[in-house]
């Protein structure tokens, strides 16, 4: 439907009245998704439009806009979400899973057919023809269209899976997804399930004939070679019903909680790190507790928050937890001689940890040697032809100025009453001065004239990784920068960019504050950049980031270009300033792979 370009009729705030109906709308039409998220969706006092369009093929659509992103659509008083609220709301319809061969097709405005549809080993979700659908992509439960069932699910399966499967209205990268802030799809991992013994059914993909025939079992084999930690992941990592002493699965995520729980007291936190943040605590002490092979979960607990567990020992007198600021909460005190702290016996590392330890000290991570270095301009070209560099030849700080000190001193331009300054002769009046100042400035102390000859000089670096080959670029080097962007719902994310540029992997970086942050993470496209790519976490992880890429190097300032505001705060409590930037030069990113 939104293939194509449209045309907007009319763009207005929202009533109140108008608000309070649609809100009664939304609650009939997802009666799953509750009245919380349905006053989160649509907010009581943040703004909300009303957009009216008209398709490209005439038809009349009203489009809810809220934070710049539309977040629902109707057509013929029926209401549907669009991708933006699915990324939030992920469970919000029964999904259905294509390859992602098929988007394209998608996008361009095909409907999905029934040999494109994966047949997961739970089988097709139950559906009744007309019900909206989900569309998601092998891999990831964050669903990349909505579409309307041709057929129920007894009909799909009866017919072989073949024929329309879905009449699709509304698709990531169609123009409605444009109106919007044109972010990714978040990464969702898939829903763990119980491997099967059974064969797979080989299903023909295709979309009405555009696309080959693959198979499922092809592609699970594809999927094992491309992701084999992910595949691992799958089948180890997840607690499965049964699978421990027969216990119910959320009894055995309470024994883990506790487990991981008493660990961290036991034998990471100290007296000194009092008061520490739960948060911290959770991030840093407890998931590193976790044994290998298993996954900390704690919304699959009888508890469901850390602050509903921590109030529970708390209740034990094990912890003492205070909001030491408003909506933050610190553990201040631990009794370190309660009976449950002393008589806990830490497990000891299995091999396998300890030669993945092990192998990861052996190879840790080196930043880069990096030089800055200035390019002579065709201006300046007679200023250093007589040492033998010309134009475009890349020379240290250092060089330039022992080129231009040797350079008046063979022409006697050192003025004789006062060493301090420098007679300019035709030569360097055109390399530094302006042309109102040619008549008007005969000498200039040694600095400044320095200063002007390294400022009209073309900046350019050069960075070097362990063994490898000196790479050189002209320009100014980019620091690695992180700032803070407010994004729907009044939420708030925290950008870093410019990482490549240090030898580090956006992707691995991602899933080490993933963890560390306790926030979800997205890689995507950097804006205006090519071949580069941006971290964004959820949250205003400022502060934290300031810790992990100056925690350890702070007394390396000289290799920093950093403002001393976020120094100093990485050193006490302070709140963290927004839209602060921090720009880390080569010896700081270490710190985030080694912390």
């Amino acid at each position: 439907m939104f293939a194509k370009a449209f045309r907007v009729k009319s763009n207005t705030a929202i009533k109140g009245s108008d608000r309070r109906k649609l809100r009664a709308d939304v609650t009939a039409a997802f009666p799953s998704l509750g009245t919380d998220r349905v006053s989160e969706l649509i907010p009581g006092k943040e703004e909300l439009n009303v957009v009216k369009l008209y398709a490209h093929k005439g038809d009349a659509v009203t489009v809810y806009m809220t934070g710049g992103n539309p977040i629902l659509f109707e057509l013929e008083k029926n209401l549907y979400p669009t991708v933006y609220t699915l990324w939030s709301y992920p469970d919000l319809l029964p999904a259905f899973t294509t390859w992602p061969l098929v988007l394209e097709k998608l996008v361009g405005g095909a409907d999905l057919m029934l040999p494109g549809v994966v047949v997961p080993p739970t089988g097709l979700p139950q559906v009744q023809q007309g019900d909206l659908c989900a569309i998601a992509l092998v891999g990831n439960r964050a669903p990349v269209a909505v579409g309307v069932a041709a057929m129920s699910t007894t009909q799909m399966l009866a017919s072989g899976l073949k024929g329309k499967g879905f009449s699709v209205l509304h698709t990531y990268q169609d123009h409605l997804w444009k109106s919007g802030d044109k972010s990714s799809p978040p990464a969702i991992a898939p829903l763990a399930v119980n491997p099967t013994d059974s064969n797979e059914e080989k299903v023909d993909l295709g979309l009405h004939g555009n696309l080959s025939s693959l198979t499922l079992e092809g592609e699970e084999e594809k999927r094992k070679v491309h992701h084999p930690e992910a595949s691992e992941d799958t089948s180890s990592g997840a607690l499965s019903q049964g699978s421990l002493d027969g216990k119910p699965l959320q009894e055995q995520m309470d024994d883990l909680l506790h487990q991981c729980f008493l660990h961290a007291l036991k034998s990471r936190v100290k007296k000194a790190d009092l008061p520490l943040l739960t948060s911290t605590l959770l991030g840093s002490h407890m998931f590193s507790c976790c044994p290998e092979g298993q996954q900390l979960d704690i919304k699959k607990s009888s508890y469901k928050k850390l602050s509903k567990f921590l109030q529970h020992m708390q209740q034990e007198q094990i912890v003492q937890v205070k909001e030491l600021s408003k909506g933050v909460e610190s553990i201040v005190a631990v009794d370190w001689r309660h009976p449950r702290i002393t008589s806990f016996v830490i497990p000891e590392p299995s091999l396998t940890s300890q030669t993945v330890q092990e192998g990861s000290r052996e190879q840790p991570y080196h930043p880069p040697d990096i030089k800055s270095l200035y390019c002579v301009p065709a201006s300046m070209t007679q200023l250093f032809q007589e040492s033998g560099h010309k134009k475009g030849s890349t020379l240290e700080g250092s060089e330039v100025r022992r080129i231009v000190i040797d350079y008046a001193k063979k022409n006697s331009l050192v003025d004789a009453d006062n060493r301090n300054l420098v007679k300019l002769d035709p030569v360097l009046c055109d390399c530094i001065l302006e042309k109102n100042e040619q008549h008007s400035v005969m000498k200039l102390p040694w600095d400044c004239l320095l200063t002007r000859c390294l400022q009209n000089m073309q900046p350019a670096y050069q960075v070097t990784f362990p063994g490898q080959e000196p790479i050189l670029k002209k320009g100014k080097l980019s620091p690695i920068d992180i700032t803070l962007a407010q994004k729907a719902y009044n939420k708030k994310v925290t950008v870093v960019r410019n990482l490549e540029t240090y030898g580090l992997d956006p992707c691995s970086v991602a899933a080490t504050l993933q963890q560390r942050c306790q926030a979800s993470t997205i890689v995507s496209p950097a804006p205006g950049a090519k071949d580069s790519l941006q971290v964004q976490i959820q949250g205003n992880q400022i502060h934290h980031l300031g810790q992990l890429l100056l925690g350890g190097n702070i007394k390396t300032k000289a290799f920093t270009n950093c403002p001393d505001t976020l120094i100093s705060m990485c050193r006490t409590d302070q709140k963290p300033t927004p839209h602060l930037p921090c720009h880390v030069l080569s010896a700081s990113p270490c710190c985030i792979l080694l912390i």
